[in-house]
């Protein structure tokens, strides 16, 4: 009953931290609150053993992940619904849980003979830090914390979803460090920040006469913040200026998931579609863009009816559809692969391109341990799974000379496969999605969260086309354009939008951004920091 109570504050404060940390991020959206997050939930381990460290650590990330992808809860397959929202927060909140505990492993000890004892146990011994010491701590704290969204982008697949640093993606001049250090400075900065301002506000609290202690706490993550405001300044008001364009007609279908699945509907999608796509081409654009999933089906009928589009109205097109291939061994059939892909046709109706999407949705587009675990299988409505592809496709129009490459659903939130798609000759990229599984949820402003920093770290616009929202584009400082239809702010219903992309000036290289040359050269320097700690 004591240790119950005794765990009840802390609790509560590691509670809050996981809200507020929910709450920076789309819809709520307010990006203060991820500067308070990280330093409330480690002070929430202030005076305790390091296993209540751990368990403060899980609990606030367990609050924060329930709520910030309730949207899972929309997937029309309630158990699966349920069973994914649970597993998969319960999985993420581990991150937060090991910071936690490493945080307070790393606390400087004053006395070396005694590993199971920390300082972090007793606010006398937080006080008593000098102000190297505090600042290696908070720094460290932020290099762990690098390190984890690291781990979590990667690990079984990786999940590099709401990465601390997009919660900041409306903060203009802040958020162009990404361009530099991908978004992973922008998460640094941020806990670095927040640890030590929960250091100035202990200080302040207990010893307010020790004005040069807490002053000092803040002092050099304030005058960095400054430094990195004063760079994303100037980056955003110098941007790339060019007078060649590509007009692209985006079109949003907003087809219900349950439709998606329900083959009696194929027709009336389709025409739909092609009243959209007849609606949108009255404006001349020189290519035309469905969303992942819109062809129901690549049937002669259908695809004669795409080609007829593009012919008749001399515009190039980007769709998503399903793709197979027959595997042959020993010049025989033994089976077939299908994949998730994205087809560019030229004016002519020929196809000119085709992507085969790499990175895919754990039980959306394949059931993992399938063959030993059968029961998995009923963890999900997908009947069959997708196989990968293996490498970008540049997608090259003429006449504008334009090259773009695609990226499918949620591939644009990893930093490090977006980089792979581009070069110098690479106009912008595209994102094909459907969230349409989510309805009218969170996920649509979280997914477009994160390409914004798809735009910046590669210094290029990203276009993006979806089912049901978010449909607009991002330029190369991380600006929205296009987000709200021009008679309506309803971003979830059906309808076109006319995009007018800056495009390379003729001749002319991309000049590539630090992070597009060298990659995750910040992130992997965290990583070995950590390693380097322990």
């Amino acid at each position: 009953m004591a240790a119950n109570s005794n765990f009840q504050l802390p609790g509560a404060a590691a509670i809050a931290s996981g809200v507020l940390w929910a709450a920076s991020f789309p819809k709520i959206g307010l990006a203060g609150l991820a500067w308070i997050a990280p330093g409330l939930m480690l002070f929430s381990a202030l005076g305790r053993g390091g296993g209540e460290a751990f368990r403060l650590g899980y609990v606030a990330g367990l609050a924060h992940y329930l709520i910030s992808l309730y949207w899972l809860l929309h997937i029309p397959f309630p158990v699966g619904a349920v069973a994914g929202w649970l597993s998969l927060s319960g999985y993420l909140a581990l991150y937060p849980a090991v910071w936690v505990w490493l945080g307070w492993k790393l606390f400087p000890r004053k006395s070396s003979h005694d590993a199971r004892l920390r300082p972090f146990s007793s606010a006398q011994a937080l006080l008593s830090l000098s102000w190297g010491q505090r600042l290696r701590w908070t720094l460290s704290c932020a290099v762990v914390w690098v390190a984890l969204e690291m781990v979590v982008g990667r690990f079984l697949t990786g999940f590099p979803w709401n990465l601390l640093g997009v919660s900041q993606y409306e903060m203009l001049p802040l958020i162009q460090l990404a361009s530099v250090t991908g978004i992973y400075g922008l998460s640094f900065l941020v806990v670095w920040f927040s640890v030590s301002f929960a250091n100035t506000v202990f200080i302040l609290v207990r010893q307010p006469t020790r004005s040069w202690a807490w002053k000092g706490a803040i002092a050099l993550p304030m005058l960095t913040l400054a430094v990195v405001i004063a760079f994303g300044f100037r980056r955003a008001m110098h941007g790339p200026r060019s007078d060649r364009e590509l007009r692209v007609a985006l079109v949003q279908p907003s087809i219900p998931q349950t439709l998606i699945w329900d083959a009696n509907e194929s027709d009336n999608r389709f025409k739909q579609l092609l009243q959209l796509s007849e609606q949108a081409l009255a404006s001349k654009p020189d290519l035309l863009v469905w969303p992942e999933a819109a062809l129901p089906n690549t049937d002669q009928e259908m695809y004669r009816a795409i080609t007829n589009l593009v012919v008749s109205h001399n515009v190039w097109m980007i769709f998503g559809a399903d793709d197979a291939q027959t595997v042959v061994e020993s010049s025989q059939p033994v089976g077939t692969n299908y994949f998730n892909s994205s087809f560019l046709l030229n004016p002519r109706g020929e196809i000119a391109g085709i992507y085969r999407k790499r990175r895919l949705v754990i039980f959306g587009e394949y059931v993992p341990l399938s063959r030993w675990l059968p029961f998995t299988k009923y963890l999900t409505p997908i009947t069959g799974g997708f196989t990968p592809g293996d490498r970008p496709v540049p997608f090259q129009l003429s006449k504008p000379r334009a090259t773009t490459s695609v990226l499918i659903c949620f591939e644009d939130v990893f930093p490090h496969l977006a980089r792979e798609y581009v070069t110098d000759d690479t106009d912008f990229l595209l994102n094909l999605t459907n969230n349409g599984w989510f309805g009218e949820s969170a996920a649509q402003w979280q997914h477009a969260a994160a390409a914004v920093f798809r735009a910046v770290e590669n210094g290029l616009p990203l276009v993006r086309c979806a089912n049901n929202g978010l449909t607009c584009w991002v330029d190369s400082a991380g600006r929205l354009h296009e987000v709200n239809f021009r008679d309506s702010k309803d971003i979830y219903r059906a309808g076109f939008k006319i995009a007018a992309i800056p495009l390379l000036p003729d001749g002319q290289k991309r000049q590539a951004t630090l992070y597009q040359r060298f990659g995750d050269w910040f992130g992997w320097g965290c990583v070995a920091l950590a390693s380097l700690m322990f």
